[in-house]
């Protein structure tokens, strides 16, 4: 399929999936096909609200090529498009183009894989787990997924209930503000480090790693990974910047 091909989506619901982040379901196109971790450009169509960042945004895909909808999910913060794309209805569509990006799971099942996310970086994790768990991969799987707060963390009971379905699959979730939640939390705390990673995985080398997040997370996340002398072409990343 040529990449620079443009589909037309029509809005089907919306829900809140955690404090502040938003999941959107649409109509998926019957000719659209896709691979778990890569992402769309999506164009608003004539948004209520503008500004000078234009009406185009790049998100990771959420749902499984499996799935009859297309779930992309984002943090809500005020910005026009943002405020554009949550006041829309049922009746609504956006464009978008794709998909784009090798940010997938390799195919040697020998190699365990290992997903660090940070916050909303767990958007493609999701689409991957959960296409794991359908296909029956025989790859050994760690996520490793960071947010301040239990109520920030999107999809946390989806990957638990993913972890029981799959044996292969681990979920090690912490939390790095714990001061300010509502909710209680007896798991991990504070952000993922080469001390957290030598807990939970046999040795350092010789998984591929997959590193999404914001910016910030991702480099502290390389830079952990090359001290602990993973080889850098085993590390695969992306970076999720707010808008």
């Amino acid at each position: 399929m040529p990449v620079d091909t443009t589909y037309k989506a029509r809005l089907t619901k919306k829900e809140c999936v955690a404090e502040g982040t938003m999941a959107f379901y649409f109509e998926k196109p019957y000719d659209f096909f896709f691979k778990p971790g890569q992402y769309v450009d999506v164009t608003l169509v004539n948004p209520e609200h503008t500004d000078d960042e234009g009406n185009i945004r790049s998100f990771s895909i959420a749902s499984t090529p499996a799935d009859p909808f297309l779930m992309l999910v984002t943090r809500m913060r005020d910005t026009a498009f943002k405020r554009s794309l949550d006041a829309m209805s049922s009746k609504n569509e956006i464009l978008f183009e794709g998909p784009f990006g090798y940010f997938t799971l390799h195919h040697n099942a020998v190699k365990p894989a290992v997903l660090l996310a940070g916050g909303i970086g767990i958007t493609p994790f999701v689409s991957m787990i959960r296409n794991a768990v359908r296909l029956k991969l025989a790859h050994h799987i760690y996520l490793f997924y960071s947010n301040r707060r239990p109520e920030d963390a999107a999809f946390l009971q989806v990957l638990k209930e993913a972890e029981k379905e799959n044996p292969a699959f681990q979920l090690i979730p912490t939390m790095t503000e714990m001061n300010g939640a509502q909710q209680i939390w007896s798991g991990e705390t504070g952000c993922i480090d080469d001390v957290m990673l030598d807990k939970y995985l046999p040795a350092l080398r010789g998984p591929i790693y997959y590193i999404a997040g914001p910016p910030a997370m991702v480099a502290a996340m390389q830079q952990a990974l090359a001290a602990g002398g993973v080889d850098r072409d085993d590390v695969i990343s992306e970076d999720f910047v707010g808008y």
